[in-house]
């Protein structure tokens, strides 16, 4: 077929293995090549602060896809292979094993590195961050049963990782400023579940700021100052969890548009009309945030295939993402700062509940613990615009699937 007869991924993540399934799905036949800076097939990252920080899963348990892939779908995987830098005006790239290489497009899927802790002491041994495979087994030899462990930051990685260390044995004490953490995302009454979860399991709970790390006499573990806390808070291990940075780097040096990520259209091509972005490190244009979510870099993914083709991408349709702590399930769909009023479902105090999110006279975000069907249909209310009554929205008798034939 006509078109790009070369196109070179820079990072092989979800987002970039599901542009080459995307690619190879529309009939695109020329050459795929994947730069991994990682050695090893690509692997699923959310498993990280989860089955594998808890020893329930391998790195052959959790690739993005099978060895065999990438021979059926004649992509070339150079793992351990970093890119140096993107030579866009000329339609190259120079890996870092030497030499460049040419392409006719370029697909940046850089991803993003965790924030570090920036205060004085935060980048001390014991303060450990989590975004890769080595991470997590690093991490994973220090959560042994009694071990003191702080974890900074109680958005999902923070909260995921303090569960999961409770289950281990540790005994966790939970650091954020902010009272009720995610309430912009998922409303204050989900978050507020949420996050009180974590008291009511024997996670000790901190609202507070970090001030400073230092190192105890005899380097036994670290002492963490707290913003207006009494004494300093022990730990034996601190888990920082308090976002990522696009690593724009690359695209920097390229002279591309970077604005709290590479900014791209909607077809994901970057100001450099041979270069894309997907993933975490780049912003549609216009959009006031980046998705880091799972689904997210599958969609981004399959947009920049359809962009690569000259063909439209599907819409998306409103974002969704999961998280699990402590043995339940939190999943959302859209985003609650969208909303003017909410809508409960369900009971709170009973554990398992829904909140929906109306505008108008349309949902336009919903999250819920333990209810994954009400999250199933209210995507699809969402999705497809309809009216709804909210009364019937909170009313359980009401079969959320009749609200989709209007």
């Amino acid at each position: 077929m006509s078109g790009p007869r070369r196109i070179a991924f820079v990072g092989a993540g979800l987002a970039a293995v599901s542009a080459c399934d995307a690619l190879r799905a529309q009939g695109y036949d020329g050459e795929l090549v994947l730069y991994s800076a990682e050695s090893g097939l690509p692997y699923d990252r959310p498993p990280l602060s989860k089955d594998v920080l808890l020893g329930k899963a391998r790195r052959e348990d959790v690739p993005l896809r099978p060895e065999q892939w990438y021979t059926d779908q004649d992509v070339q995987l150079r793992d351990g292979v970093p890119v140096r830098a993107i030579r866009s005006h000329d339609g190259g790239l120079e890996p870092a094993d030497g030499g460049i290489a040419t392409a006719d497009r370029i697909v940046l899927a850089t991803g993003g590195t965790p924030r570090a802790l920036p205060v004085p002491g935060g980048d001390d041994p014991a303060v450990h961050r989590l975004r890769t495979w080595e991470d997590a087994e690093r991490l994973r030899e220090r959560l042994l049963p009694g071990a003191r462990v702080a974890v900074i930051g109680a958005g999902l990685i923070g909260a995921e990782t303090a569960a999961v260390a409770h289950a281990l044995g540790c005994r966790v004490t939970l650091v954020d400023p902010v009272p009720v953490p995610l309430a912009a995302v998922v409303g204050d009454v989900v978050a507020s579940a949420l996050h009180l979860r974590h008291s009511a399991e024997g996670v000790g709970v901190i609202t507070a700021g970090v001030e400073r790390v230092e190192r105890r006499p005899g380097g036994l573990g670290v002492l963490l100052h707290l913003s207006g806390y009494n004494g300093p808070l022990v730990a034996d291990t601190v888990v920082v969890g308090i976002g990522i940075r696009p690593a724009t780097e690359l695209a920097e040096a390229a002279g591309l548009a970077v604005d709290n990520g590479v900014v791209v259209h909607a077809d994901r091509r970057t100001s450099h009309p041979n270069v894309f972005a997907v993933g975490d490190v780049a912003r549609r244009d216009g959009h006031r945030v980046r998705h880091e979510h799972w689904e997210a870099a599958q969609q981004d993914g399959e947009a920049a295939a359809h962009g690569i083709l000259g063909r439209p991408a599907p819409e998306p349709g409103a974002t969704w993402f999961w998280s699990d702590r402590h043995g339940t399930r939190l999943e959302a769909v859209g985003t609650m700062t969208d909303a003017e009023r909410s809508v409960v479902r369900g009971d709170p105090d009973s554990g398992a509940f829904t909140v929906f999110g109306v505008r108008g006279d349309r949902l336009v975000a919903a999250a819920a613990i333990d209810r994954a069907r009400d999250i199933k249909a209210a995507r699809r209310i969402v999705d497809r615009g309809i009216a709804i009554d909210p009364v019937r929205l909170a009313d359980e008798s009401t079969d959320l699937r009749r609200l989709l034939k209007g």
